[in-house]
């Protein structure tokens, strides 16, 4: 059986970047958890590469099933989740697994692996860098980003229950520090 490492952060504050960072790291045998989610793709996604995209009776259907190993209504009728199929397809491989999960989703795993995994927050630098990040990405809504500036405030206390929390104001930095702490539970462990 494998290890996991799960990011969560609010969105925009750059977890997607520093997961991409770390896949493309020599050693540390990932695969890319693929969430599933109630929510339309935007812009290039395409099913089954950045999520599954499912409809919200698909998703509830799955979850009376058993089949997810967490999931979040993370906005009112936008679910997303991990399917247990994810992650013992990526085992099965003999890989390590990463996720990129919302911050209930990302404890709910890390309480049901305790060791196994390590959970690592990526915060913004501030509401105000991240509202602007938000703003740069053009895929949102005023009102969008605004409920999502809400939701980061909410999301930013749940930071000290994750193993560790990583500001992401430069990106290089952040990358450094984040393939360093892979690197490390990965070998002790």
């Amino acid at each position: 059986m494998g290890k996991l490492i799960i990011f969560s952060a609010p969105s925009g504050a750059g977890k997607s970047t520093l997961v991409q960072h770390v896949l493309k790291q020599p050693g540390f045998n990932l695969a890319f958890s693929i969430s599933a989610t109630s929510r339309p793709p935007r812009g290039q996604e395409v099913d089954g590469r950045e999520y599954y995209f499912l409809s919200a009776d698909e998703f509830r259907d799955k979850i009376a099933r058993g089949e997810f190993l967490e999931y979040e209504e993370v906005y009112a009728g936008c679910f997303y989740g991990t399917l247990r199929s994810e992650v013992e397809r990526i085992w099965a491989a003999g890989q390590n697994v990463i996720f990129d999960v919302d911050v209930k989703g990302g404890l709910n795993i890390k309480r049901q692996y305790g060791d196994q995994a390590l959970a690592i927050f990526i915060a913004p630098p501030s509401l105000e860098v991240l509202e602007r990040r938000l703003r740069g990405r053009a895929t949102d809504s005023p009102e969008k980003i605004a409920e999502r500036i809400g939701k980061a405030e909410y999301e930013m206390a749940f930071a000290p229950r994750f193993d560790h929390t990583i500001v992401n104001d430069r990106l290089e930095d952040a990358q450094r520090e984040v393939a360093e702490l892979i690197r490390q539970f990965l070998l002790n462990g």
